[in-house]
């Protein structure tokens, strides 16, 4: 059964162009920077910057961790599963 087409358009008006969405966004690339800029990350070095507890929102460094991204991105993001760690 082939399924249709994702629209674009349409999932950025309605989940990437809301402010909470945004400042997410916003948090999270601004993490990177941090740790870039102490020298834990460098551009294009296949490594994330997770959130220990979860929250983008939260840049304090000791909630922030480098991880392989097949690591950071090996959990469901939803409600229901949290966030599982996975080692360090």
């Amino acid at each position: 059964m082939p399924s249709s087409p994702r629209n674009y358009k349409s999932e950025y008006s309605k989940y990437q162009a809301a402010q909470l969405q945004k400042k997410k966004r916003a948090a999270r690339n601004k993490a990177r920077r941090m740790m870039v800029k102490t020298g834990a990350v460098r551009p294009g070095d296949k490594k994330d910057v997770s959130h220990r507890n979860g929250n983008p929102l939260d840049n304090r460094r000791k909630n922030l961790t480098v991880k392989p991204q097949s690591k950071n991105r090996s959990y469901p993001r939803n409600r229901k599963a949290g966030k599982r760690f996975h080692g360090s």
